[in-house]
């Protein structure tokens, strides 16, 4: 705390936030270092090393340069976005200058943009690298920071590792210097003509354009970035789209909307109230970055919600069976998805001879998948918190194709007479109903975090032979010898039981958060259900007691 008081003596705002925190808050704001991690950076804003501001940004950047100038030769570029959160532009404007310290170019966004755009960015701009100022649909008083490879993944762990170690060699954030040996002149700006370079790869992820649009949009941004690129594209393509005016701004607050979470319910209240005025037969909701989305789709008069897994199934039936009706279905057909994302998807995929590959949790280990193996056709990549991606030329979860096949298989069910929600019910006729749920236990600060590895460290030494009376075929521990060959370490625990149906454990990467994944199958939704139910109350009160 000493060289951040010493800073506020010059620093004006620095000081002034010093005379707004109590003593809990500073505690908290200078007890440690913000974690730089495998997925970035993600915090509270405010001073201290334990949060989010120019200073922090700055040691983060001072990392990724060095990591960029040892590993790459030649001029260096990097592309740079942010979203509408306060300090978005700051704090990636701060990070170009302090990339100029390495000789490296950047190519900043003139506006907010979605983080799938800057992911195209690297790859169009033959960039070695790429930055996203975001926290995705994290509370308004959040901000993050995460880093691209030069194929516009973000980065996988031992390069990450390498980055975090240069990151962590800077002791005292206070100590940069955020203006010496830097030049603006290396920092250029992407503006509107830029969005056409990805509008136009958008445009190829519908496979049926041809047909008459004869469905009504509602589409919601969250305040966020894919407005209005998602409505002008839904629009040009023939779609009638009534956007949610209320959250179509750039607005850091989120004032409009009680979370701009698609997982929330509550993020779907002022759309649902448009639907039903306009009498919609679709609702898209965006996230903040725009890289994941929401769906819910009218069925028989009601408006239901549709989950990132079940969205995944129907998408993969919709896509693939497309595929095969126009005799277009590529020679080496790949689905990847994680080891928490529902069975449903890999056996949907498996009836349709397309290969399916599984990763940890993290789009950049499937972004990582599409790279190593070019020589397979990449069809889909999902995983169960609402990210999907269909076309390569981005590697990270992309929000706007996915809207885009959205509406493209939307539009051709109600042609032939069905809803989305009818496509699931025969997915679950055809291959069995898979209900799946996520429990999220937030435990925030330093207890929280004890708490959670305490409930991890209870399951992994305890001998769990049965879960509410269904036997465990076997125990997949992704820290340990259980683990399933191929995959590296991580914090993930996972219950295969006899029925088919499963449970994984794992702590969120970028929120204070444990996380309960239950994949139930029986012969109907309704069994499903049910048997979760008691699933959920057999695991709860386990968790209780630790």
């Amino acid at each position: 705390m000493e060289n951040w008081l010493k800073l506020s003596e010059s620093e004006s705002w620095i000081k002034k936030e010093f005379e707004k925190m109590n003593n809990e808050e500073k505690h908290d704001a200078f007890y440690k270092s913000l974690e730089f991690g495998t997925a970035g950076m993600r915090g509270l804003l405010g001073i201290g090393p334990n949060r989010m501001n120019i200073y922090t940004v700055a040691k983060a950047s001072m990392g990724y340069g060095k990591y960029l100038s040892k590993n790459f030769s030649g001029p260096l570029k990097v592309a740079i976005a942010y979203d509408n959160r306060h300090q978005s532009q700051e704090f990636a404007n701060i990070s170009a200058l302090i990339l100029s310290k390495f000789k490296i170019d950047s190519y900043v966004f003139s506006l907010p943009r979605p983080t799938p755009e800057l992911s195209f960015a690297v790859r169009e701009l033959g960039c070695v690298g790429g930055i996203v100022i975001t926290a995705s649909h994290n509370p308004k008083e959040y901000n993050g920071y995460k880093v691209y490879d030069e194929t516009g993944c973000q980065l996988v762990d031992h390069k990450i590792k390498e980055v975090i170690q240069y990151v962590n060699e800077i002791e005292d954030e206070t100590s940069i210097d955020l203006y010496e040996n830097t030049s603006t002149s290396m920092i250029r700006h992407l503006d509107e003509d830029f969005d056409e370079l990805y509008i136009e790869k958008l445009k190829m992820v519908p496979l049926r354009n041809e047909l008459e649009k004869n469905i009504k949009i509602v589409f919601s941004s969250q305040h966020g970035t894919s407005y209005p690129l998602v409505p002008n594209i839904l629009k040009d393509l023939g779609y009638e789209v009534i956007v949610v005016e209320e959250q179509a701004n750039y607005d850091p607050d989120f004032t409009n909307t009680k979370t701009p979470n698609p997982e929330d319910k509550a993020a779907y209240e002022l759309p649902l109230e448009y639907a039903k005025k306009h009498d919609a037969d679709l609702i898209l909701v965006v996230d903040p970055d725009a890289d994941r989305m929401g769906i819910s789709v009218k069925h028989k008069g009601e408006y239901i919600n549709i989950t990132g897994n079940e969205g995944g199934s129907i998408l993969q039936e919709y896509l693939y069976s497309t595929l095969v009706e126009k005799d277009i279905m590529p020679e080496n057909p790949l689905m990847i998805n994680t080891i928490v994302t529902s069975d449903l998807g890999e056996v949907i995929a498996q009836s349709y001879d397309v290969e399916v590959m599984k990763t940890l949790t993290g789009f950049k280990y499937i972004g990582e998948k599409i790279e190593k193996h070019k020589k397979s056709d990449f069809l889909f990549g999902y995983e169960e918190s609402y990210g999907y991606l269909i076309k390569p030329f981005v590697r990270d979860k992309d929000a706007l194709q996915a809207c885009l096949l959205v509406a493209d298989a939307a539009n051709y069910y109600y042609l032939n007479n069905k809803s989305l929600i009818d496509v699931l019910y025969e997915l679950y006729d055809r291959h069995g109903a898979y209900y799946d749920k996520l429990e999220s236990l937030t435990l925030e600060g330093q207890e929280g975090l004890e708490r959670i590895q305490n409930i991890l460290k209870h399951f992994r030494e305890s001998s769990v032979e049965t879960i509410s009376n269904i036997k465990v075929l076997r125990r997949e521990d992704y820290l340990g010898e259980e683990r399933p060959s191929g995959f590296p370490e991580s914090n993930v625990l996972k219950f295969i039981l006899e029925d088919g149906s499963w449970i994984a454990i794992r702590p969120s990467g970028t929120e204070p958060k444990c996380k309960f994944y239950y994949c139930v199958k029986d012969e109907s939704l309704d069994l499903a259900k049910e048997k979760y139910k008691l699933l959920s109350e057999y695991m709860n009160k386990i968790i209780e007691e630790v």
